[in-house]
């Protein structure tokens, strides 16, 4: 049977480079604004026709940015602890047969111009310079199972930290993206079985090397350097 060829229809632009500190579901940081930039050839604005009539697109996505990873049929999830092993195909884990991830955005805009199409999106969880292979619209009535069972994740649905955020750092980004940031951080990016209080976590964002300590459910943002 012949290898089935994927190409990328676009890339993805946001302010987390890296994996860490990143949203891990979609939607779970509404204010974090994204670029999604077609490629030349599938930039025809005939291909978006109607795109704006709706509220939410799917995303289809390459997890390669992460690292190629061989795949696994059960893997220790980070957030339940890392010491619990479930079924790859019961997680969301990038250790996949197929490395394809799948995202719900919200479309704040569909631009078209000299250089092609551009979609702005808000919610999410992709890093920047992602691939992106297909864009699908949302449709609640279809989409939507609100009281659905989430298994194992159902736990962690709800519990976010209060994050304190110091004025001299806070100035240092817009408003949109200092929202972002303090939603990244209130779900702890930390995996689970990091709970030692005393150490300093960082990750990259919107060009800061972001620095923070976790205490009695609380995040302390400490320091914010300027990447060279």
């Amino acid at each position: 049977m012949s290898a089935l060829e994927i190409t990328p229809i676009a890339y993805i632009y946001n302010d987390f480079p890296t994996k860490f500190g990143l949203p891990r579901q979609s939607g779970m940081s509404s204010h974090l604004i994204s670029r999604i930039v077609m490629e030349k050839r599938f930039s025809n604005p005939e291909a978006f026709r109607g795109i704006e009539d709706f509220e939410y697109l799917w995303l289809l996505w390459l997890f390669e940015p992460m690292g190629k990873r061989e795949w696994s049929p059960t893997v220790r999830p980070p957030k339940l602890g890392g010491n619990k092993r479930m079924g790859v195909f019961a997680t969301r884990s990038p250790n996949r047969p197929n490395p394809i991830g799948l995202t719900r955005v919200k479309l704040l805009k569909a631009e078209h111009n000299a250089d092609g199409t551009v979609l702005t999106v808000a919610g999410a969880d992709l890093m920047s310079g992602t691939a992106i292979i297909d864009i699908k619209p949302y449709l609640p009535f279809a989409d939507s199972v609100p009281n659905a069972e989430a298994g194992v994740y159902e736990a962690n649905a709800g519990c976010l930290l209060e994050v304190e955020l110091p004025e001299d750092i806070a100035a240092l980004f817009t408003e949109e993206q200092r929202e972002a940031l303090k939603e990244a951080l209130s779900y702890d990016p930390r995996p689970g079985y990091k709970t030692d209080d005393c150490r300093e976590y960082g990750f990259e964002y919107a060009g800061y090397d972001i620095r923070f300590t976790v205490k009695d459910k609380k995040v302390f943002v400490t320091n914010a350097f300027r990447k060279q």
